[in-house]
């Protein structure tokens, strides 16, 4: 009898670790088909203009070309695009962190009447894309004076945003309630209660949509090309588009630029990786 046994378990085993071996393989091919292009776009930026779209492909260049990144900063004001940008972001990710911790906390910790019916509003707006309303938002801000400044960039932030509230509202709701009855009891009002255990019990959540609030400002280029006229408020994204033309590509110029847009982008997901996977994790439909 203990030799069948231990033959199943042997059997049973053998089959997990096929099992793990095949799915350790299909994520090694997943991982290499995302790095491909990474590398692709690494390798181009050290490569001369008459490499990168050689026959046959070259996949890695016959010295490194570092006059390109030289050339990247010297063809356009680089550090300008580059503070424009960062005053962008930084505003979206402390306004939209703010203020959307704040009106999730009121979605899920306060009882008020309509609560439920305007929180499916919010989650409705979600649906809605950019060029829905990007021509009344363009009225609007051109009503109160601020197309042509930040202001449409950095303001409006700081009145939430759809998923932002939806991803802390749902970890907002996995809190005990428990905890805000004994600070009530203690005297603690709602917003010394969301100040002093809400935000540092929620500091996974947080820092994630700080890093959705971070992807979305570097790499958005619709929004400043439309209430950004003046060019000394560009951002690296729509420098990005200047330096391409039909006629002068300008390749050994792009390639460098794409690898400085998506390296930050790199490093702060890896650097918060932890924080980023546990606010997704805990983060679940709880009601």
């Amino acid at each position: 009898m203990s030799g069948i046994v231990s033959k199943e378990n042997r059997r049973k085993i053998l089959a997990d670790r096929l099992g793990f071996s095949v799915l350790l393989a299909v994520l090694c091919l997943i991982t290499f088909l995302f790095l491909v292009p990474f590398f692709w776009l690494i390798s181009r930026s050290f490569m001369r203009p008459d490499e990168m779209f050689s026959v046959p492909t070259r996949w890695f260049p016959e010295r490194l070309n570092f006059e390109n990144y030289a050339r990247m900063f010297g063809f356009f004001p680089f550090m300008r695009y580059l503070g424009n940008t960062m005053i962008i972001v930084v505003c979206n990710i402390i306004g939209s962190t703010v203020s959307s911790a704040v009106v999730a906390y009121g979605f899920s910790k306060l009882r008020w009447k309509g609560r439920d019916r305007i929180f499916v509003v919010v989650l409705i707006t979600m649906i809605l894309p950019f060029q829905v309303v990007m021509v009344p938002l363009f009225m609007l801000f051109n009503s109160f004076g601020w197309i042509g400044t930040f202001m449409p960039l950095t303001v409006t932030p700081f009145f939430g945003h759809a998923f932002s509230i939806f991803l802390i509202r749902q970890f907002f709701l996995s809190l005990p309630r428990e905890l805000n009855d004994a600070a009530h009891m203690d005297g603690s009002g709602e917003f010394r209660t969301f100040a002093a255990i809400a935000v540092p019990l929620s500091t996974p959540v947080l820092a994630t949509v700080a890093i959705f609030a971070f992807q979305r400002s570097w790499n958005d280029f619709i929004g400043p090309l439309i209430f950004l006229l003046d060019g000394k408020l560009y951002t690296l994204a729509i420098g990005a588009m200047l330096i391409r033309s039909p006629l002068q590509p300008n390749w050994e110029i792009l390639m460098p630029l794409g690898v400085v847009m998506v390296l930050p982008v790199l490093v702060i997901f890896f650097v918060t990786q932890k924080y980023f996977v546990q606010g997704i994790a805990l983060s679940g439909i709880k009601e």
